[in-house]
């Protein structure tokens, strides 16, 4: 600990976003930097806390006090060989994680100011690249090769450190190019496709095969890609959305949410889009159903595109500002989320139910929504919704559902497979290994804990790696 009274003298502070009338006629990165002084002042903030809850609270087990102190010491070599130890793309984390880390470290919980553990990450990581610290690594080979179906976040990671301990890695994807959601999930403004492109092309250096394009369970048979692999991975993350099958759900201008988005990315990549299918928000009344990061993503995006209004709803009540009594630490602080896409423009409403889509010659022209009320649980447990009859008439030309997503997807590879899936449709796999019993095929990331984070699909991934390593040479110390 380089600065012991840091913490009392220098407060938070964060990079913040573009100016909202710059940002908002592209679709480049909205967060912006520090510079490397400023950066490093900010690290001496660390205060090396004899029992770490940060570094308790992150998934992938990042040693944040230690890399605090080689960033403020100006040792940014050293602070990176600390941070790829646990982190295998902290480009990707220190951009788009909602920081764990930051939510348990004394300094927030004591005034509210923790250190900005996720800007110095990505500050550190960026300078790696920048200053030539991060080379293609070439290992030994052993002669076994892993298949990773799936090159989303958990699927990436795995393919990473199975590389890195000499296996021949192959990863399929079924979509144009690598990255999954990382790639058309999440809005270039959160995080530039070529942070991803870079990576990939690092990866590919290092002797790991891509194959676009390619369906597993489709395209290709599943059963021949585990008879040909040592071992399989399987990442293919939970893209099966929720839906919301009331009245008029067929009507033309209600869509998921992942079909603005990742069609906005896709025309950002420069890949063709039939005419008739593109959705453009310009001049559209736009409602948004759903009040988590993916609809906060549709909001932004709609700004972008030049909506007339962007309206957000939620069902759940408008969570405290700041503090909430409910989810005391070490709970995820349950509280009121502004993101850069709110501020960028949005009516953000909570307590409504949808009823119905109302359209008039199959055109979407509005949303009957209804408030609700809840209710505490008398036995403790979830809170009791109740409808109020307090109906209104929300007018929409264009609606995003964003209500997350179920399970991955069943047919093809997994039912090809004959995967067993649990109750709620996600991968059954052995808890401890990620292994499916009885066979070399393992499972990772989303497709086995549902919808989550990108940071715990990467933690996912490396406890993957391992199994598999651990299961194809059993007797290595």
């Amino acid at each position: 600990m380089g600065n012991p009274k840091a913490f009392l003298t220098i407060h938070r502070q964060e990079a913040g976003y573009r100016p909202v009338h710059e940002r908002i006629d592209d679709f480049s990165e909205v967060e912006q930097t520090l510079n490397s002084s400023d950066r490093r002042t900010q690290a001496s903030r660390c205060m090396d806390c004899g029992v770490p809850f940060c570094h308790w609270a992150c998934p992938l087990g990042n040693k944040q006090p230690e890399w605090q102190d080689l960033l403020y010491k100006g040792k940014w070599r050293e602070a990176f060989h600390v941070l790829e130890q646990t982190c295998d793309f902290p480009e990707f984390t220190g951009r788009i994680c909602p920081a764990l880390c930051e939510k348990s470290c004394v300094l927030k919980l004591s005034c509210d100011e923790p250190v900005t553990i996720r800007e110095n990450e990505a500050s550190i990581v960026e300078a790696a690249f920048r200053e030539g610290y991060i080379q293609p690594v070439h290992p030994v080979r052993n002669g076994k090769r892993v298949a990773v179906i799936g090159s989303g976040p958990a699927g990436l990671t795995a393919a990473n450190r199975l590389n890195r301990l000499g296996y021949e890695v192959t990863v399929f994807e079924k979509y144009e190019l690598p990255g999954g959601l990382l790639r058309f999930g999440i809005p270039n403004f959160k995080l530039g496709k070529n942070i991803i492109d870079r990576r990939i092309r690092l990866m590919e250096q290092e002797g790991i095969i891509f194959k676009v394009n390619t369906m597993v369970g489709s395209e290709v048979s599943a059963k021949e890609i585990v008879s040909t692999f040592d071992a399989v991975c399987v990442a293919i993350g939970s893209e099966v959305p929720r839906d919301l099958p009331i009245e008029g759900r067929n009507l033309k201008g209600v869509h998921f949410a992942l079909e603005l988005l990742s069609q906005q990315n896709r025309i950002l990549e420069g890949i063709a889009i039939p005419p008739k299918s593109i959705i453009n928000c310009k001049g559209k009344k736009v409602l948004v159903i759903g009040g988590g990061d993916t609809g906060s993503d549709c909001v932004g995006t709609a700004n972008r595109h030049g909506a007339a209004s962007v309206t957000q709803i939620e069902i759940m009540p408008q969570p405290p500002v700041g503090h909430n009594p409910a989810t005391p630490w070490p709970m995820y602080p349950q509280v009121l989320k502004t993101s850069s896409s709110h501020e960028e423009g949005c009516i953000r409403r909570w307590n409504l139910a949808s009823v119905r889509f109302i359209g008039d010659k199959n055109i979407l022209k509005g949303v009957e929504v209804e408030e609700v009320e809840w209710l505490p649980a008398k036995d403790g447990g979830r809170p009791e919704m109740r409808k109020t009859g307090r109906t209104e008439v929300i007018e929409a030309d264009l609606v995003f559902l964003a209500m997350g997503f179920i399970h991955p997807e069943q047919e093809g590879l997994v039912k090809e497979l004959s995967l067993a899936v649990d109750a709620r449709g996600n991968i059954a796999v052995d808890p401890t290994t990620n292994q499916i019993a009885g066979t070399n095929i393992f499972a990772s990331g989303d497709a086995v804990s549902g919808a989550s984070l990108v940071v715990r699909a990467m933690a996912s991934g490396r406890k993957t790696a391992a199994a598999i390593d651990k299961y194809l040479y059993p007797h290595k110390s």
